[in-house]
């Protein structure tokens, strides 16, 4: 087959977890067998980023890329249904969309879209507004509705498209995500534990939280949580570690740091490249993610992957991802995020029956099984 892939997500640089999933899932599929030829579709005024020079080095891949104007190609994208994506990639087999963008395809040509989960739906006050005129544009439904097939990340995500949209279940396909297979357990004498916590200034003991500093990651709850906790454990010696990137609406966070009692103790890091995630997840005593919505949520299974017990919100599609290796908590109480710090910091037994759990439930995903589900797809088309 001759598979044509939008990588135009990639594009501004960001490591959310749509970007996680277009690389993840890429990685895998140009080292996939049966023959397949990739045409990765790439449009960006500035210049290319050295990640595309490295995929023209296989011999199964061919670069379409393109430097026009974005704002007038997802004009005419949006507006004339043109120029044809297939057509723009030198024509293939199946056009794939690892996640929403203005799109446009040969009526011959199957299009399949990824959804990752209806947030800008469902969520709307916790975007910009300019994200909000973005995604109204995009206009996911009708995207969805010239799709031959739409990938959903969970069943949760399914169940969204399926109640939002009055899609056809049968038009659905779930194929869960992966995660990276360097988030592993790494031995508590390891100097890479010892480099990464000096350069990233960490505590000895810490809660950690990797996540956007966004409204809908729920951090201001962690907060809360965290004091919480020191208050009624004040010889407590674990500080709280905020891992991410800024993002809309992060002065609020910002101001609840600066102002709480706790501040001293509060650490944010920001972004943490790739090569340092697995160390800084492994230093962790706990992991914390009382997000309000994920359609599938990287953080908390990569946390498993490494070894610690993960916290995690009991809404949407975590409940799927984290099942009994983890204490599931209600996002909109923060009391029961204190009584889960409660619970795995001072029962070791419970921490340590977490942790195997999580180790074995991580098993089961991964990047091979996600690329072996998403080519048999493309095959059926």
């Amino acid at each position: 087959m001759r598979i044509g892939i939008d990588i135009r997500c990639l594009a501004e640089g960001r490591r959310t977890g749509v970007e996680e999933y277009t690389l993840g899932l890429l990685k895998e599929l140009l080292h996939s067998e049966g023959g397949h030829h990739f045409v990765l579709f790439f449009n960006s005024w500035s210049k290319p980023p050295r990640f595309l020079h490295a995929l023209a080095h296989h011999d199964n891949v061919t670069i379409k890329a393109y430097r026009l104007p974005n704002k007038l190609l997802n004009f005419c994208l949006w507006y004339l249904r043109y120029p044809k994506l297939d057509r723009l990639m030198g024509g293939v087999d199946v056009v794939f969309l690892p996640n929403q963008n203005f799109a446009a395809t040969s009526k011959h040509v199957p299009l399949v879209v990824t959804a990752h989960d209806l947030s800008f739906e469902l969520f709307p006050r916790t975007f910009s507004w300019k994200q909000r005129i973005w995604h109204y544009l995009v206009d996911f439904r009708g995207l969805i509705k010239r799709s031959r097939v739409v990938v959903a990340v969970s069943d949760s995500t399914k169940n969204d498209v399926v109640d939002t949209y009055g899609t056809k279940e049968a038009k659905i396909t779930v194929i869960p995500s992966g995660y990276d297979k360097n988030c592993r357990l790494i031995d508590r004498n390891s100097e890479v534990l010892i480099d990464v916590q000096k350069r990233y200034k960490l505590p000895f003991k810490f809660i950690l939280s990797f996540a956007t500093f966004e409204p809908r990651k729920n951090l201001l709850s962690v907060i809360e949580a965290y004091e919480e906790f020191i208050k009624q454990n004040p010889d407590s010696q674990y500080d709280l570690v905020l891992a991410g990137s800024p993002g809309w609406e992060k002065r609020a966070l910002y101001t609840r740091i600066r102002t709480s009692a706790l501040r001293s103790r509060i650490h944010t890091i920001g972004f943490v490249e790739d090569a340092d995630k697995p160390a800084v997840y492994n230093l962790a005593s706990v992991f914390v993610y009382p997000s309000f919505y994920e359609g599938f949520g990287f953080p908390p299974l990569e946390a498993m992957a490494c070894g610690v017990p993960v916290i995690a919100s009991h809404s949407s599609s975590l409940p799927e991802i984290v099942g009994d290796a983890g204490i599931l908590i209600d996002p909109y109480r923060p009391q029961e995020i204190f009584d889960a710090f409660e619970a795995i910091l001072k029962d070791r037994e419970l921490h340590e029956t977490l942790r195997a759990r999580g180790l074995e439930r991580c098993v089961r995903y991964s990047w091979a099984r996600t690329s072996s589900e998403v080519l048999g797809l493309f095959g059926k088309l």
